[in-house]
């Protein structure tokens, strides 16, 4: 196997760090919920914590406010062992969002604030020449002046011989200019990206449904990612790269929390393929991790044995 090990940072997430306010209770809407817990979210810093609990070497990239809220997000990097060397505190509020406590897909309303305040700044050549993966979201790129400093970081990323990777997790209600978001994310992926789409991301993406998974995969590969991965939720997933397609089919698992079951994949997947592992395997990789999480409430409550990803 391939070792990408070969840099001093594994993972540089860059991304929304925020409040995530979930329904103390179970509810379709957020009309029907009265109480909220408050936790860590945003899926660049959930990606970023989970690689960590895998042993991987990470850093953020983020926007928080100078405010209660923000120190909060501050102080649980540190307390987790992550480096916040890369969150600029800004002028403007933490961003937060509410969410529903769902066994399916969760609904959400954003406030936006700070995460959006990502500067070229933070991200210098200095920094990207040690990563070995670049990730980021379309949360992330949905505004400016991160959207920019994004792309253009990625762009250097990539010369300074980076692997790029994108969860194309679209909102419309996030990103309101569809057009400008199949554009950007397009260009990103074109980059030979490792691309993370759900079929419901997908819908909302592209404005029709996914009647053929495969579809996905084709339309990735062709604008010119690495490696592709589709996620079905209860129904598997899909992966596909130049050497071929697989599909890993889920198994049972008592739902107790979806929030950050994505991210949760994904952690495994991307630690699966640092070990050098082929797409097949990393689905399966992402798979455990996403049963872990889907099991637990709230973020996982410490480290994950890499080792143990890849056993039945």
């Amino acid at each position: 196997m391939e070792n990408r090990r070969q840099r001093p940072i594994d993972l540089l997430s860059v991304g929304e760090l925020l409040i995530d306010l979930i329904s103390a209770e179970y509810a379709e809407t957020l009309e029907e919920a009265s109480a909220f817990e408050r936790v860590q979210g945003g899926s660049p810093a959930n990606l970023c914590l989970n690689m960590a609990r895998l042993g991987n070497r990470v850093r953020l990239v983020a926007g928080i406010g100078k405010d209660a809220m923000g120190h909060f997000l501050l102080h649980n990097l540190q307390r987790l062992g992550v480096p916040a060397d890369g969150v600029r505190e800004t002028d403007e509020p933490t961003t937060l969002i509410l969410v529903t406590r769902s066994r399916e897909v969760s609904g959400f309303e954003a406030y936006r604030g700070a995460d959006r305040l990502i500067v070229p700044e933070q991200l210098p050549d200095e920094l990207l020449q040690q990563c070995s993966l670049f990730h980021t979201t379309c949360f992330a790129l949905s505004r400016p002046p991160a959207q920019q400093s994004i792309l253009d970081a990625a762009e250097r990323a990539v010369r300074l011989g980076c692997q790029l990777s994108i969860d194309a997790n679209y909102a419309a209600k996030i990103w309101p200019d569809r057009q400008q978001a199949i554009e950007l994310v397009g260009r990103y992926c074109a980059k030979g990206a490792l691309v993370k789409i759900s079929e419901v991301d997908w819908e909302r993406l592209y404005g029709a449904p996914l009647s053929e998974p495969e579809r996905a995969l084709d339309h990735f590969l062709e604008l010119g990612a690495r490696e592709v991965c589709v996620t079905l939720g209860g129904d598997g997933s899909w992966v596909g790269s130049e050497s071929g397609k697989h599909f890993l089919p889920a198994r049972p698992v008592e739902v107790v929390d979806t929030t950050g079951a994505g991210d949760a994949f994904w952690s495994g997947y991307l630690t699966a393929w640092l070990d050098g592992r082929e797409p097949a395997d990393c689905a399966l990789a992402g798979r455990r991790m996403a049963e872990i999480k889907l099991a637990h409430l709230g973020p996982l409550p410490g480290a994950v044995d890499p080792g143990s990803l890849l056993k039945d």
